[in-house]
């Protein structure tokens, strides 16, 4: 993931509300959001070169998200950031210590900003902070700096995730995904310097991010009710393009 805006215990009736976009190279491999075979609880998107996924959520309620750090070209490490979320999603940890426990594993991975949470917690956690939070309600937005890093693509996100909070009392994932569908290119005035140089902060301004190899692959929308009902809707992009139908999930969490 590359930019989320989410509500946490601040809806009436839904304790948690996301919207994110994967921004991604169009030629890295990827498979759709699916129960996955080999964790038939887990329901993601799959990462075809490293075996990982960036967004996800499990039968139990359990659901995490990772965004990378940037900070410029660095070399490979010796794991993928798309293991972070799906360990948590197919274990049984609690946000905190499994966030606690990579932690200690920070040097293993690339910078990341790691989001992990349940019916009842809601942890955040970077290597490059190397501390993890636990989050009060409210709304909140991750790009790829700290959380709630107030870049413009992430302030515009969150105006437009409180914009459909407002205006749509009865929600669903449908009313979620166009809050971060906007092009808008930035003035250079209120970019960010992250080391990319001005030309590529330019480029990946918007929050829908088009360009001839790389951009905006999919939005995901999640809805996790008070009564325990999750609602997961994934559109997929290509060069900016609707790629097929949205894919929509409804179901109950396992108590068990």
């Amino acid at each position: 993931m590359c930019l989320l805006a989410l509500a946490y215990k601040v809806h009436p009736d839904y304790p948690l509300i996301v919207v994110a976009n994967r921004d991604e190279f169009y030629a890295r491999p990827t498979q759709d959001a699916h129960f996955w075979s080999a964790h038939p609880t887990v329901l993601a998107g799959r990462d075809l070169e490293a075996g990982g996924t960036w967004f996800g959520v499990s039968r139990a309620g359990r659901w995490a998200t990772v965004t990378n750090f940037r900070e410029g070209r660095l070399a490979p490490a010796p794991h993928s950031r798309g293991e972070l979320p799906l360990g948590f999603l197919a274990g049984d940890e609690s946000p905190a210590d499994y966030s606690r426990r990579m932690l200690t594993h920070g040097d293993d991975f690339n910078g990341f900003n790691l989001l992990t949470g349940t019916r009842g917690e809601l942890v955040y956690a970077s290597n490059r902070q190397a501390t993890l939070r636990s989050l009060p309600p409210g709304v909140y937005t991750l790009s790829n700096d700290f959380l709630d890093t107030p870049w413009p693509k992430a302030e515009l996100a969150r105006r437009e995730l409180l914009r459909v909070l407002q205006a749509a009392p009865a929600l669903d994932t449908a009313d979620l995904l166009g809050v971060l569908a906007s092009r808008h290119v930035f003035p250079d005035h209120e970019l960010p310097a992250t080391g990319i140089g001005q030309e590529m902060e330019r480029t990946l301004s918007p929050p829908f991010i088009v360009t001839p190899a790389y951009g905006t692959r999919c939005t995901t929308a999640l809805l996790m009710s008070r009564g325990g009902e999750i609602v997961f809707e994934e559109q997929n992009y290509l060069r900016g393009e609707p790629a097929g139908e949205s894919l929509r999930y409804r179901f109950t969490i396992d108590a068990t």
